[in-house]
């Protein structure tokens, strides 16, 4: 009959409408379909959403690479400020033909509406170094002794003239504010290598931080478990560590306790809350701490000889020094990315020579090369660097041309800039790219900032395409949308 049931139509009919026989077929299919879940999972098929499932529970639990590599870490030094190309990894002898003579390209130079003076050659003297001559500038004499490790990338480019957007999109791949760096998306891929330090340290230069301070090492929408934690280079390394006077290990770890239990109530009514569940786990991190950075801060076991390498005996280097033996004793502790500033509040105190190029670069390069050298150093000697990545660059370059006539400053250029990778998986002893004949913009092989964060991620055995974090309906990546490349001839094996 057409209009009964279907229902009275299947013999034996069970609770959900369908036959035994169905019911047993079903069931068997899911229970297989398990199976092939467990085996995918396996494969790393469901990598990204185990990734985004887990990471409210155990948001550093150490993650497998995509595919194998030798980097375990990062270190990035931070040339804040911008600094000029054609100074220091760029030679353009051009410039001295034309020294003096007023800029002719087709291309925009200068920013903000500042003067635009005439081409102006570089003071420093650039010679070749190394079996593979590679040509630096003679402002970095301690540094060119390692010029068969440096792979200079002479084709940077970005988008964007000014400092805070320029430090943001370095750090972060945006201009904007609001978005992870590169810190937290390693943090996130790979998870951390140790249990009592963070798995992400920012060490700032006396004068300042960067513009747009905490914004260039935010987790932004991601857990605030990612962010970077700020470590200061003299004294304390983060204040209010130390366990109050009169209280016994006991009662403080009692006190933990307690405190952890109420917290986890508090935390079963606000599920998806990062920054309360990150701010849970900081108060057990900061037990553990305790005793580990106080260690790793304290540089008075180290030798005479290391002391006198990293310049902790001179003033004009101490404080970098400082930052570099401390970023050595974080590398030997299992910290997976180090940030180090170099330049802090702005214009003079920074790299950002709109003044006087030529006195700026001294100074500045004078306070950062014999430390980056005695950090290369010790990182081959301790076997570190065969798994060290170390990033050096600014957040753009600056302009062959001088700013104003007469005057020795350099405006800012995101057209063409240089910076260098060295340490495990990278090709060093060459130059990758050029500028064109007086070093203003990218004309060969030009690299985005975007292709050199998904370069850095290569050599850490991340896919820049495939490491992805669901936010606001999409799959969002370091790289953007974008279609962005690895600079290949920066790797070994190549």
């Amino acid at each position: 009959m057409p209009n009964e049931p279907a229902s009275r139509f299947i013999p034996n009919p069970t609770p959900c409408g369908r036959s035994r026989r169905e019911f047993l077929w079903q069931v068997g299919g899911g229970f297989a379909g398990l199976a092939l879940i467990d085996l995918l999972s396996r494969t790393g098929a469901f990598a990204a959403e185990a990734r985004a499932a887990t990471a409210g529970i155990h948001p550093l639990a150490l993650k497998p690479q995509h595919f194998p590599a030798k980097a375990k870490h990062v270190v990035f030094l931070f040339m804040n400020g911008g600094p000029s190309q054609v100074d220091t990894f760029d030679p353009k002898p051009e410039l001295a033909k034309h020294h003096g003579k007023a800029y002719t390209g087709d291309a925009k130079i200068g920013s903000n509406g500042r003067a635009i003076g005439h081409l102006m050659q570089s003071p420093f003297e650039f010679k070749k170094h190394g079996q593979s001559g590679l040509e630096i500038s003679s402002l970095f004499p301690h540094t060119a002794k390692f010029a068969d490790d440096l792979c200079v990338i002479r084709s940077m480019h970005s988008d964007t003239a000014a400092h805070a957007s320029g430090c943001l999109q370095m750090n972060t791949g945006h201009v904007l504010i609001g978005k992870p760096c590169l810190g937290s998306w390693l943090s996130y891929g790979l998870g951390t290598l140790n249990e009592n330090l963070p798995s992400f340290v920012v060490m700032t230069d006396p004068r300042g931080g960067p513009i747009g301070s905490a914004s260039n090492w935010t987790a932004g929408y991601m857990p605030a478990a990612y962010q970077g934690t700020l470590f200061r280079s003299a004294g304390v390394p983060l204040l209010d560590l130390a366990t109050p006077a009169g209280t016994s290990e006991r009662t403080q770890r009692r006190s933990l306790d307690l405190l952890k239990k109420l917290n986890a109530e508090h935390l079963q009514s606000r599920p998806g809350e990062s920054e309360l569940a990150a701010r849970i786990e900081s108060y057990e991190l900061a037990y553990r701490m305790q005793t580990t950075a106080a260690e790793v801060v304290d540089l008075g076991k180290e030798d005479t000889a290391t002391k006198e390498a990293y310049g902790l005996n001179e003033k004009r280097t101490a404080d970098f020094g400082r930052k570099c033996l401390i970023t050595r004793r974080l590398l030997e502790k299992g910290v997976r990315f180090i940030q180090l500033y170099s330049g802090g509040g702005h214009i003079e105190d920074t790299w950002d020579g709109h003044n006087d190029c030529i006195t700026n670069h001294k100074l500045h390069a004078g306070e950062t090369d014999k430390p980056i050298a005695a950090l290369i150093a010790d990182l081959k000697r301790t076997g570190l660097w065969d798994e060290t990545l170390l990033v050096w660059g600014g957040e753009f370059g600056r302009t062959p041309t001088s700013e104003g006539v007469g005057k020795p400053g350099r405006d800012h250029d995101w057209h063409g800039f240089s910076m260098w990778l060295a340490g495990a998986g990278v090709k060093g002893g060459q130059a990758i790219g050029a500028t064109d004949e007086v070093g203003f913009k990218a004309v060969e092989e030009p690299c985005h900032v975007s292709d050199l964060h998904a370069t850095v991620l290569h050599l850490m055995g991340l896919d820049h395409t495939q490491l992805t974090y669901f936010h606001s309906g999409l799959a969002q990546r370091l790289t953007g949308v974008v279609e962005r490349n690895v600079i290949r001839k920066a790797l070994t094996g190549l």
